[in-house]
Parts: C-alpha cells; sequence; structure tokens
C-alpha cells in the first residue's frame, strides 16, 4: 500500500471537500431550514463553473470578480425555480427538477462547447500559488476554509435578522408564520435564492481550483449535498448551535471526500463512485434510526413489559 500516494490523496480531499463544503451549505438551507428538496443544485453549480470559466477565459475578466457574477448566476436559478415553485404553484421537487433540465441548455449555450480549460489564465488559486510557491492543495484548503468560516458567519448572522428568522419559521411551521402575516413566498423566494447563490459561488471556486469547467461538473451536487449534511449530523448531532450546524455541514462534506479518497487509493473503480455515494447516504440515515430503535428494544427486553 503507497502510504505516501494516501496522504496526498487526502490532502486533496480535504482541499475539494472544503470546497464542495460551500455547496453544502446551500443545500442545508433548502433540505435543513426551508424542508424543501431543491434539485436545482445540480444545475446551479455547473452553472456558476461555466459563467466563471467563460468570463476569465473569454472577457478576460479579474477572478474573484467572476466569482461574484457566478453567485448572481446562481441567484438567478434559484430565483427562476422560486418562482415556478411560488407564483405557479408547481410543486418545489419538480420546479427544482425542470430548472435543472433547463440549465443543461443554457450551460452549453454560454461556454459554447462541453468543456472550458483554465490552464493558461490566472486564478485566484494561482496567483497565491505563483506568489508564495506552495501546493495548490494547500492554497484551496486555506482559502476554502476562509471563505466557509466568513459564509458561516454570514448565515449565523442573516438567519438570525428578522427575515431570516422568517425564513427559518417558514420551514418549521408554514401555516403558524403565513398567520402572524410573513408572506411565505417571499420568504421561499429568498432563501432559495440564497442557497442557489451559494452553490454557483461553489461552483466557480471548483472551477477555478480543478482549472476547468464541464457541462457534467454539477451531476450528483444535490447527492453530495445530502450526503454531507447527514454524515456531519451522525457527527456533531449533538451540537444544537445553529452556528454548530452550519459547521457540521461543512465538517461532513470533508469526510465525505475523505472516505471516497481512501476508497479510491484502496482499488475501487472510479465507476462505482455514484453507487458509493448512495450506500453512504443510505447508512447514514439508516443508521441513527436502527440504533434508535435497538435502544428501545433492548430497553424493553431488559425492563420487560409492562402492565
Amino acid at each position: 500500500m503507497n502510504i505516501g500516494g494516501i496522504m496526498l490523496a487526502m490532502q486533496g480531499a480535504v482541499s475539494q471537500g472544503v470546497l464542495w463544503g460551500i455547496m453544502v451549505l446551500g443545500v442545508y438551507i433548502t433540505y435543513k431550514i426551508l424542508d424543501i428538496a431543491d434539485l436545482t443544485v445540480d444545475g446551479s453549480f455547473a452553472l456558476g463553473g461555466c459563467v466563471c470559466a467563460v468570463l476569465i477565459v473569454e472577457k478576460g475578466m479579474d477572478p474573484l470578480l467572476s466569482l461574484i457574477l457566478a453567485t448572481a448566476a446562481g441567484m438567478a436559478a434559484g430565483a427562476v425555480t422560486g418562482l415556478l415553485h411560488t407564483l405557479f404553484d408547481i410543486p418545489a421537487i419538480l420546479a427544482g427538477i425542470l430548472t435543472q433540465i433547463g440549465l443543461w441548455s443554457v450551460n452549453l449555450r454560454i461556454m459554447g462547447k462541453s468543456n472550458v480549460p483554465l490552464l493558461k489564465v490566472d486564478t485566484i488559486f494561482s496567483r497565491i500559488v505563483d506568489f508564495f510557491a506552495v501546493r495548490q492543495s494547500a492554497v484551496s484548503l486555506v482559502i476554502g476554509i476562509l471563505i466557509a468560516v466568513l459564509i458561516i458567519v454570514f448565515l449565523y448572522w442573516f438567519f438570525g435578522t428578522e427575515i431570516g428568522s422568517s425564513m427559518r419559521a417558514t420551514g418549521n411551521n408554514e401555516d403558524m408564520i403565513r398567520a402572524l402575516g410573513v408572506n411565505t413566498k417571499v420568504t421561499k423566494l429568498l432563501a432559495l435564492m440564497v442557497s442557489n447563490g451559494l452553490v454557483g459561488l461553489a461552483g466557480g471556486l471548483v472551477c477555478q481550483s480543478q482549472k476547468y469547467a464541464d457541462i457534467g461538473m454539477g451531476t450528483g451536487a444535490i447527492v453530495i449535498g445530502l450526503a454531507a449534511i447527514v454524515i456531519g449530523d451522525v457527527l456533531m448531532g449533538k451540537l444544537k448551535a445553529f452556528g454548530s450546524k452550519l459547521t457540521s455541514a461543512v465538517v461532513g462534506c470533508v469526510v465525505y471526500f475523505l472516505i471516497r479518497a481512501i476508497v479510491l487509493q484502496l482499488g475501487m473503480d472510479a465507476n462505482d463512485m455514484k453507487l458509493l455515494s448512495a450506500v453512504i447516504v443510505a447508512l447514514a440515515l439508516c443508521i441513527p434510526v436502527a440504533s434508535g430503535k435497538w435502544k428501545i428494544w433492548k430497553s424493553y427486553s431488559e425492563e420487560g413489559p409492562t402492565c
């Protein structure tokens, strides 16, 4: 077994896990806070990467500014899903599917081809690599952690404001918050925009980190997001603070990528990664339930039935 190769792969997995963790924060907003399974994510992640790549390569735009526009593109995708859901009463999961399917063609139109390489252009990562003469994975890790911390702090503040609290209340009890005079259609729309904005930002960051954008780069993003959230809940479920919950989403993503990297180093076929992702999600969902049932059964069997 090549220990050096495994350690190098794990370092790259951690750096990628942190960058993808920003996408998971977006998924967390819809899945955990709004209680909506938003399938727009696969399309808006690729949209962010495509927009970022085209702006840098073809327009010569500054990499940092391109990330801002990638975020705006993701917010626009979330707005489309939000309007389909709130304005036309299309179920959220179907609205996300429609937007995701449409974004495939939109992304192809933006790039003009299936992929755009960034090999001969500057990115926020390559600038720091050239300046400090350090590894790309180390730079990706530092930048990813810095951006993830800033986003977690921002979300912690934002969801403590009046509009943010309204979004959380919409997910908890939509009928009650509507009775208090809050327009839940607006809160859902804003939540979907913020969520997909973060997903678009993550797509732009991953694009600049891996030095290319691809039409299929967002495929399976929602599965990764759900897996990371569930893994984070299992590992840090006892922490109840909202900031801890946001942090657990990023930690879960890092753990997910570490698992993938280790399994690949052990010889697993890369074509089986989707199956592995499904198994990880299934296990993470089933283990807490099975553990709870086991504790109930054990308690019942030890005490015996009571009359």
